[in-house]
Parts: structure tokens; sequence; C-alpha cells
């Protein structure tokens, strides 16, 4: 039967394992009989549970950090996996020594309160912390905590003092941009960026046959990432992407230009192969933004901007997030709430037009001439 004891002043918690193996596990000194009770009973859960370890066999968290990054090797790509990777190496030294169950929420909170101090963006610890949790689950499955400490834990909110880390061209500026690209081959790939959305590894992993002509479409079928082919990630990111007239004819026009190659891409070096990323953005991305004077921008950036002029044009959300490929609306709302219009006087009209069947008129509503009086007082 298990039991709070005492010796030489200090409380042990004196009781048998899951093996039928006696414990004996001294507390520290100054430990009150009520807390020494506490421990018992959080030990005799955990040995109900089946998931009590020894604690000198409760490994640190550099340990388990370092096993789960492994364990995710062979199931991620290796861009992300490289980012999961970067993230324990970078950001988890104060984690790095303790013991994996003795990591409370408490000392989670305090850890994401000092990065937010240090000036971290709250979108880069957001993503630091899907790495955490994940480390934290990787220890709950194997039985070296009983819970995950972030899931309880508050998570530091966007207080609206971090920049938006996203740049859009306005109309002029893309016609600009284009006009100071040299090159059928690069005008078409970066005018197919901001008037599909795709992401830059979908556009270099594009081939012909992911051009629906009869349909207007392009099919979405798989990415080309650091000299690696890809699988979408997500069973929406599958999608076929709508395409304007314009942009069709524009394509039409590169296939009859575009050189035949074995892989049949639609966007191919010299030699046929996919293109070299950093070339494309060094040679002929960032250097049509100096021509165009334009600042400097992310080729991602060309995704935002196709994004905004959906959400300016008042698009639904719902087909806004099916052409990007998000997982869910949520998704889409999450990173361009802030480009939406907080005011829309047109729709209000319409509301009143639809119950009242008031008519409407460019300046407003019919509310009578101009040499009607008003109410008298």
């Amino acid at each position: 039967m298990a039991k709070v004891r005492k010796r030489a002043g200090r409380y042990f918690l004196d009781f048998y394992d899951n093996q039928g193996k006696r414990q004996r596990r001294m507390l520290r000194a100054g430990t009150t009989l009520k807390r020494a009770k506490e421990k018992l009973r959080e030990i005799e859960d955990q040995l109900n549970a089946g998931v009590w370890i020894p604690e000198q066999n409760v490994p640190k968290f550099k340990k388990v950090a370092a096993d789960w990054i492994e364990h995710k090797r062979q199931s991620l790509r290796a861009s992300t996996w490289s980012v999961y990777e970067g993230h324990t190496r970078n950001h988890f030294s104060d984690f790095d020594n303790l013991k994996i169950n003795r990591i409370t929420t408490a000392r989670v909170e305090k850890w994401m309160n000092a990065k937010r101090a240090a000036g971290m963006h709250i979108l880069t610890l957001r993503k630091i912390c899907v790495t955490l949790g994940q480390i934290f689950a990787y220890a709950v499955r194997h039985g070296y905590a009983t819970h995950n400490p972030l899931t309880n834990a508050e998570r530091p909110r966007d207080t609206g003092t971090d920049k938006k880390d996203i740049r859009v061209l306005s109309p002029a500026e893309i016609t600009a941009f284009l006009e100071a690209t040299e090159g059928q081959k690069y005008k078409t790939l970066f005018k197919l960026a901001i008037m599909s959305g795709a992401r830059q590894g979908e556009l270099l992993g594009l081939k012909w046959t992911d051009v629906l002509w009869t349909a207007s479409q392009l099919h979405i079928q798989r990415t080309f990432n650091n000299g690696t082919w890809y699988k979408p990630k997500t069973r929406t990111s599958n999608r076929k992407i709508d395409l304007g007239p314009a942009m069709m004819r524009d394509l039409k026009l590169w296939r009859v230009a575009c050189p035949a190659t074995e892989l049949d891409l639609v966007f191919p070096n010299a030699s046929g192969q996919p293109m070299n990323h950093s070339n494309m953005r060094t040679r002929h991305f960032d250097k049509a933004l100096k021509d165009a004077g334009l600042g400097p921008m992310r080729f991602h950036d060309l995704r935002h901007t196709y994004a905004s002029l959906l959400i300016a044009q008042g698009e639904n959300i719902k087909y806004i997030q099916s052409q990007l490929g998000h997982s869910s609306p949520t998704v889409t709302l999450n990173v361009y709430a802030h480009l939406m219009n907080p005011t829309n006087q047109a729709a209000a009209r319409r509301l009143e037009d639809g119950v009242f069947g008031i008519p409407q008129f460019s300046t407003g509503h019919n509310l009578g001439t101009s040499n009607e009086k008003g109410p008298t007082p």
C-alpha cells in the first residue's frame, strides 16, 4: 500500500510500481505533509493510467526534442523538417535542461512572454509554438509526461503593434512591374503568379497538361521546391484556379514560344529542367522591381497581391480560400482580414432596399427633393 513516510525530518513516498517493485521517492526539504499526499496521489493516478516511470528515467526536454525531430524526418518535406529542426535548435534553450515532466504551463507562458518582450513577431511565435506543442505531445504519447503544458497556456495576442508582413502591388504597380520584366517567359510567369495566386513552387512545377484550355483553369497537382518534387501539402492545395481570357491568351502565346522539354514544363530553364528559384528571383524578379522603381518584396507577395485584388472587388471569402488552396476560410481570414474594408455603405443601402424596398440612387436614399422642408422641430 502506498504511504507517505518521514525520515530525518523529510517526507518520502513509499509505493510499488506496476512491475511490483518497491519504490521510495524522497521529497525535497520543506515539503509539507499536505503536498506530500498530493504528490502521492499524482503517482497513484499515473500508476493507474500505466504511465508512471521512475524519475531518474524521465528524459530532459532536449533529448525528447531530438527524438521527436528525428521521428519526423521521414514524414515531412525536407523544407518543413528544416524549419522544425531550426525551431528546436534555436528557440527552446530555456527548456533544454529541464525534465520534460517538470515543465509547467506557467513556465511555458513565461517563455512566450519573454519571446514577445524580445521583439519576436507574433506570427513567428505562433509557428514556433506549433513545434513546441508537438514535442510535448510526443512526450505524452511515450509516457514521459502526463499532459501537454502548452494546451492550457494563454497564447499571446496580436495587440496591433505588429506590422503586417505583407506587401501588395496596386494595379498601376503591377503594370509597371510587368512592363519592366524582360523576356516572354518571365513576364508570363510573373503575370500568372499575380493572376492565379499560385505559390512559387506550384508555378515552377507546372506542366502544360495542367493548363485546362477549355475550362480556362490551372490545375495545381504538384510543387517543385529546393530541387525536389512534392505532391500538394493538403487536399485543398490540389485545386483548380480560374483564369481570365487575357491570361489564357498569354499562356497560349507562350505555349507556342516555349521550347519542348522532356518534362513538359511550362517554365523550364535553358536545359529543360525546373527553374532555379534563387536565380529567377535575383536575376529577373528583383531586377524588374528595381527597374520599375518599386521597393524590394518577396515573390510570395505576388500571391498576397492576388488575394488583395479579389478582396477589393468583393469576392466571397470561401471562393478566395478555394482559389488560394487554404485549408479553411478561417486561415484566409487570419491572413487577410486587415485588408478588408471596415466600412461598406453600399452594403448597408442594399440591405435597406431589400427590407423596405427603398430605391437607391448614387448619392444615397430617395429622401425627397432639395426644396422639401424637413420635419418641424
